[in-house]
């Protein structure tokens, strides 16, 4: 069974109090164990753990959860996968107060489709809110995305859960700003076209080296997707926002499986990588979808 909290907590030490007896627990209980949080608070259970520390694998979030569309299939289920032969306990933090606005709505939607990423899976996976750095709408979206929050004074089932509520609420209208650069595509055959199209906008912006090899792959990848499942055609735009490269391919498509690009892939299947590799290279990633089709917007370069 799966079992999903959240841990709503209030400084360091109550941050201690729920996630370190959580991690002893589990390794009681001789289940694997992770920690995914920003470095400060990695350091915080390592040194309470003392010397069961090197029992737990240690994730930096800020780094390995930069994109949250990356944390499903990159960190939680390359943990639990790993090791498939009983319950795994996972303590994930994927959003504290240094993330911005932009990122907030992705992270919102990752925890909500942990739940479905995970049913009938023997895992854990506690997640730690900071009640005094965080938006009072992060918490409200936690009790929709938790089926029970921890907090001082115990333990609450949430009367709010509905996870496919914070998908449908997140899936936001993408504004372009005016200045975006424009390409239309509508063969195969122009798919290389939109991909230079791209390169030599971003090798104008500064980009170079394994950026730009990024930057054309997921155009690549997105606009492949766009002309065989995306009725055969689409728009590419791009554009800048401060040091980032920003692009989005929009087709007529719509987009039915939220799950999509946060599922490992399985060498067995053909198919399926585009958006997942887009999530694994990103530094972040935006979807809308609805009667009018799909928009994937990726952000490069921070």
């Amino acid at each position: 069974m799966f079992v999903h909290p959240a841990l709503f907590y209030h400084g360091e030490q109550e941050f201690l109090e729920g996630t370190v007896p959580f991690v002893l627990a589990g390794l009681a209980a001789a289940e694997p164990v992770a920690v995914a949080t920003p470095p400060e608070h990695l350091e915080l259970i390592r040194h309470h753990l003392a010397d069961r520390a090197d029992e737990v694998q240690f994730v930096d979030m800020t780094r390995a959860g930069r994109n949250p569309g990356w944390i499903i299939p990159g960190v939680l289920r390359r943990f639990a996968d790993a090791h498939d032969t009983g319950r795994v306990r996972i303590i994930g933090e994927p959003v504290w107060a240094g993330r911005s606005r932009l990122e907030y709505p992705a992270c919102a939607q990752h925890e909500a489709l942990i739940n479905a990423a995970f049913v009938e899976r023997e895992v854990t996976i506690l997640c730690p809110y900071d009640t005094v750095g965080l938006d009072r709408r992060v918490l409200d979206d936690a009790w929709a995305t938790h089926p029970l929050v921890i907090d001082g004074s115990g333990e609450t089932a949430s009367a709010a859960y509905g996870p496919e509520l914070v998908v449908a609420r997140y899936n936001e209208v993408l504004p372009v700003p005016p200045d975006a650069e424009t390409y239309r595509f509508d063969s195969s055959s122009q798919l290389a076209g939109a991909r230079e199209f791209a390169v030599r906008y971003g090798g104008r912006a500064g980009l170079d080296g394994r950026l730009l090899n990024d930057l054309a792959l997921a155009v690549a990848e997105l606009t492949t997707n766009s002309v065989i499942h995306g009725a055969g055609s689409g728009t590419l735009r791009i554009w800048t926002e401060g040091e980032r490269i920003v692009c989005e391919v929009h087709d007529a498509g719509r987009l039915v499986d939220p799950l999509a690009g946060r599922r490992p892939q399985v060498p067995s299947e053909p198919g399926g990588r585009g958006l997942l590799l887009v999530n694994h290279i990103a530094d972040l990633v935006r979807v809308h979808t609805g009667d009018a089709g799909t928009t994937i917007r990726f952000y490069l370069g921070s």
